[in-house]
């Protein structure tokens, strides 16, 4: 029997993480723990000097950058999961530490930093009104803060050119659709470049201007299935497609950081494919790709474009990263993220496919016990949150958890699911706890026809909306799973949609055509959510939630808790105080997952560690 693997190893903070070289190529920065707080750690390349740089005591650090000249790290922070960021710098010689958005209940957005100009960055901020973020031009040294644009109230994206003038917006329509705005000089008036339509515009988007200005790069789903790299000339409207697929949207661009062309394309198949442009990084590629196997992401490049930092996702094992040298073609290997991983037999990642009843093909990813016969076995259905996400191929913490735990973890990209395409994502609309939950059920079935799941010993699992088709799960189909887990579900569509963190509510419209209005829909939005449906549960559920969650109010949970209580059903209730949405904190992620893997091993038969 396989050795059971610590939750502190599968969930704890990585050893090492996210590495990124300096703008002179001479230094490296990573994220590693201080404390078991994860903070952005600084060395010589080649010397064995590095040290924490930023010293964040309370929340793991997640996002950070060099400061354009090398001599700062800016990172963003919020506070207990609240998801209003600040934006902090860092002086690595000094550490010393300056909120460059010093507005309670603020959200800051880093729009464009480009290293023509180090000591000036582009920000959004919803300081004026908290629904909306305007673009400001944000001065590094001083912290002083110059408008850039003004939101009229519905843009939801700013764009600024190479010489971070804020030269286009995407706006969204009340129809749910979304306008392209440019404009010549940021003194120059708007101009509406194109439109999507409600069904185009979650598989389209602004990219980035050209390098003369005088172009836009977009992913751009008119007149096709699936998001398309375009580009086109803002003149005369001439459009030149880059790169396309006929059913997976572009994923993924790398763009020069001189010249702004795109250099090379992905599409998220059942694995990450790339598309090379640029014929000078060509033979860079395929250098990298003969280092290991697994998908490469290029992360991190330095001024001169000699040394790129790169990483390889693999499905059973820890993440590697390299340090390629272009002008030798040759890598030296710098650390795993979760070395400890190295010391146990992983499971392996399986891509699946089947028919759903009304005849649409639903892709997902099934990971089995490595040493167990794999049939007849508990079974784990682990939907992924969005909706308008997916699940991809690679390392997965809780597909390994769940595997070595001794259950088949079953990944379904439903419809509604991204990345296939905007029919594919469409499909989905006003079917939350419907077809998309017919697709989740269609899976057991396909995993019980298999001979893989034992249909008395499935259970359903997520966070966001994933907790929500749990809830599902046990509300409309109770006969189906015998045990189930929330992690900060929808219970009321109504409760929820009316309370969507001020931030969203320019893209209220696109709830409204993909989920359902509560003013005009109320009765409709009812009969999709569970908490309506409460006296149908006859399973067990374990249901956790954070206190500070913005987008998934604490009420949601409360309140089928409650309900739970009232009918006296059996329930377990987690309430995280210093989370949002999710749980950041290491301490919390792992007594959350050793009270779900007690709760899943009761009801499904699985080991699990003792505390």
């Amino acid at each position: 029997m396989t050795s059971l693997i610590p939750r502190t190893v599968l969930f704890g903070n990585p050893v090492q993480s996210s590495p990124q070289i300096s703008p002179d190529g001479t230094r490296m920065a990573y994220l590693a723990p201080v404390n078991d707080v994860l903070n952005v750690w600084v060395g010589t390349i080649g010397q064995d000097d590095a040290r924490p740089v930023t010293r964040d005591t309370e929340r793991n650090i997640r996002f950070y950058i060099w400061s354009m000249d090398g001599s700062s790290i800016l990172y963003i922070q919020d506070k207990g999961g609240d998801e209003n960021w600040h934006l902090y710098i860092t002086d690595i010689a000094s550490g010393e530490t300056r909120d460059l958005t010093p507005f309670e209940g603020v959200q800051a957005q880093v729009i464009y930093y480009d290293k023509h100009f180090p000591e000036q960055m582009v920000v959004g901020l919803n300081k004026e009104n908290p629904q909306i973020s305007d673009a400001y031009r944000l001065n590094l040294a001083s912290g002083e803060l110059t408008l850039a644009a003004k939101n009229p109230g519905n843009v939801i994206g700013w764009v600024a050119d190479m010489r971070l003038q804020v030269r286009g917006a995407m706006g969204m329509r009340p129809d749910g659709g979304a306008d392209m705005l440019v404009r010549d000089t940021e003194e120059g008036e708007w101009r509406l470049l194109l439109s999507w339509s409600s069904e185009e515009t979650q598989n389209s988007s602004p990219l980035g201007f050209t390098h003369d200005g005088q172009g836009l790069y977009l992913l751009d789903a008119r007149d096709a299935n699936a998001g398309r790299l375009v580009k086109m000339n803002l003149a005369d409207g001439q459009l030149e497609v880059l790169a396309e697929d006929p059913h997976y949207d572009v994923s993924d661009v790398i763009t020069h950081p001189d010249t702004h062309e795109i250099q090379a394309v992905c599409f998220k198949k059942e694995r990450d494919t790339w598309h090379i442009l640029d014929e000078s990084i060509r033979a860079d590629f395929a250098r990298i790709q003969e280092l290991r196997d697994g998908d490469v992401a290029l992360l991190s490049r330095d001024d001169a474009d000699e040394t790129w930092i790169v990483g390889f996702t693999l499905d059973n094992g820890p993440t590697p990263y390299y340090a390629y040298h272009r002008p030798t073609g040759k890598a030296q290997f710098l650390f795993d993220n979760r070395p400890d991983l190295n010391n146990y037999t992983l499971a392996r990642m399986q891509p699946i496919s089947f028919t759903a009843r009304d005849g649409l093909i639903i892709h997902g990813y099934l990971t089995l016990p490595v040493d167990k016969d794999p049939h007849q076995l508990p079974l784990v259905l682990n939907v992924h949150g969005g909706p308008w996400a997916r699940d991809s191929w690679g390392f997965h913490p809780e597909a390994q958890w769940l595997a070595n735990r001794g259950y088949a973890c079953l990944q379904v990209n439903y419809r509604g699911s991204s990345g296939y395409g905007k029919d594919f994502l469409n499909a989905g609309d006003k079917e939350w706890g419907g077809k998309m939950h017919d697709d989740l059920v269609d899976a057991v079935n396909w995993a019980v026809e298999q001979g893989v799941a034992d249909p008395k010993r499935v259970a359903i699992y997520g966070g966001s909306y994933g907790g929500y088709a749990a809830l599902v799960g046990a509300t409309f189909t109770p006969d189906l799973f015998c045990c189930a887990v929330d992690i900060v579900g929808v219970s009321n569509l109504i409760s929820f949609i009316k309370t969507v963190p001020p931030y969203w509510v320019p893209m209220l419209s696109m709830l409204h055509q993909r989920v359902g209005n509560p003013d005009t829909e109320e009765e409709f939005l009812k009969s999709r959510s569970p908490l309506f449906k409460v006296d149908r549960i006859k399973i067990p559920m374990l249901i956790a939630q954070g206190a500070n969650d913005p987008r998934v109010k604490q009420a949601e949970s409360e309140q089928i808790v409650e309900a739970m209580k009232q009918k006296g059903i059996e329930y377990e209730y987690l309430l995280f105080p210093d989370e949002g949405h999710g749980f950041a904190k290491p301490e919390n992620r792992l007594k959350f997952y050793a009270r779900a893997e007690e709760f899943l091993a009761k009801h499904l038969g699985g080991r699990y560690e003792k505390a």
